[in-house]
């Protein structure tokens, strides 16, 4: 039976300030925390279902420091989801120091105030996809280790390394690395289809509502757009924000099998 603390635990880190005390996030979902418990990661805790436990192999149910078996009724006591799964793990958050050589041979991304946790896992879990492997959340982000922002990220936040950034930090990269492009999607910029894309850059994805910073938008070498279509016909006035971050790494990729 779980008691009134641990339940307490669980529940607080919803909330940064908790999350950050106890340096603790939640991840939930079978498919989920078996990831974790296979990943480099560090699972302090798991609670589960007896029989999802009894299932697991040895190798990973003595992955986690501690193993709770709870009823389902504790499960849903302590979910985030509107249904709870049969397993939730309390999982430490990873500290990573960015490797500028490693980040500056590839793709990476800046996000400069996308608020919706919804949004940022999805956008991590794109950068996944397209094999992308740091993103750089700047000021005004959600919180990359919120339960929604891990549960959106469908096990990507184990691939993708993340980082609390500003633009103080993109202007030193920018600086110190010339030739590492800085792209920043634009209302007004340059055709994405007919624009020659870099197999190494740095892709800034914006605001959903207020789209890139003024402040941000200064360190953009190159302005691209995706354009609607047919051209000049009335349309929606703009794409979400992760569909956006989507359809441009697409086509950073795409022009490397050309």
């Amino acid at each position: 039976m779980l008691s009134k603390a641990k339940i307490k635990l669980v529940r607080s880190l919803e909330y940064r300030k908790y999350r950050c005390e106890h340096r603790l996030f939640v991840a939930e979902g079978d498919k989920t925390v078996r990831e974790m418990l296979l990943s480099p990661l560090s699972v302090a805790c798991l609670l589960a279902r007896e029989e999802w436990i009894d299932a697991l192999p040895d190798i990973l149910r003595s992955k986690a420091d501690e193993t709770w078996g709870v009823s389902e009724k504790e499960l849903s006591q302590i979910s985030f989801l509107k249904t709870a799964h049969q397993a939730l793990a309390l999982v430490r958050i990873p500290e990573y120091t960015p490797d500028t050589e490693e980040i500056t041979s590839g793709l990476s991304l800046y996000l400069d105030g996308v608020q919706d946790p919804g949004n940022l896992g999805t956008i991590i879990r794109i950068a996944d996809w397209f094999g992308i492997r740091h993103v750089f959340c700047g000021e005004g982000c959600a919180d990359t280790f919120a339960p929604k922002t891990v549960q959106s990220t469908m096990g990507a936040i184990i691939r993708v390394k993340t980082y609390p950034a500003n633009t103080a930090l993109l202007g030193r990269l920018h600086d110190a690395y010339p030739e590492y492009p800085v792209y920043g999607t634009f209302p007004e910029g340059d055709n994405i289809y007919l624009s020659k894309l870099p197999s190494k850059a740095m892709i800034v994805a914006g605001n959903e509502s207020r789209g890139i910073s003024r402040e941000t938008a200064t360190f953009a070498d190159k302005r691209i757009s995706i354009p609607s279509w047919p051209e000049g016909e009335a349309t929606s006035e703009s794409l979400n924000v992760a569909t956006a971050t989507a359809i441009v790494c697409s086509e950073f990729r795409r022009q490397r099998y050309k």
